[in-house]
């Protein structure tokens, strides 16, 4: 599955122009130590929230999760990116409107507390705010991590238990990267309800 991204960066607010890698709080300039760096720093952080996590008030905790996630790594770590994305010719929201999908996010949050612990319809709620939260892609690296710890303590609240990056099952990934890149809230909704206990 190709990852490819676009980033309209014509100043190299986030990259190194020499390098082409992401500015970072290690100075690294060598792409997959940076991936190692990053995978290792988050992952440590990722251990912190299992047993504190960072409790959804709004769709602006997904700034919090990011910045708890990735504040040993990038300096911008829980802010909003100040470029547009695409992924495979498919652009993300424009940051312009920002603004008007940070609220529509809290009314779908609104909508899944509101249901009634009905694990389908439960599953169903929680894949649209995921694909929501994924279309909105509010940070210039990241997104996927965080989002995936946002529906993990958003599922929390009704007593769910849920991973959708288990260690040990690579088709799960692979639902969720395809459910979230072609905007599949059934194929999203379908995994949450085979992995929420």
């Amino acid at each position: 599955m190709s990852n490819d991204y676009q980033y309209d960066d014509p100043d190299f607010v986030y990259v190194d122009p020499a390098t082409g890698i992401l500015r970072n709080k290690h100075g690294i300039d060598d792409e997959q130590l940076l991936t190692l760096t990053e995978g290792f720093e988050v992952a440590k952080r990722l251990e912190e929230l299992e047993d504190h996590p960072i409790l959804i008030q709004s769709a602006e905790s997904l700034l919090d999760i990011h910045g708890y996630l990735f504040q040993d790594v990038y300096e911008w770590a829980g802010n909003t990116r100040t470029v547009d994305i695409s992924k495979q010719g498919t652009p993300f929201l424009t940051r312009a409107a920002f603004s008007e999908a940070f609220p529509y996010v809290d009314s779908l949050i609104r909508n899944y507390r509101q249901i009634n612990t009905i694990t389908e319809d439960d599953a169903r709620s929680l894949a649209v705010v995921l694909d929501a939260l994924n279309y909105l892609h509010p940070f210039r690296e990241g997104n996927g991590r965080a989002q995936r710890e946002f529906l993990r303590v958003l599922a929390l609240e009704k007593n769910y238990h849920l991973n959708l990056n288990p260690p040990d099952d690579q088709s799960v990934y692979e639902r969720y990267m395809r459910g979230t890149i072609e905007g599949d809230v059934e194929l999203l909704a379908a995994l949450i309800a085979e992995l929420i206990k």
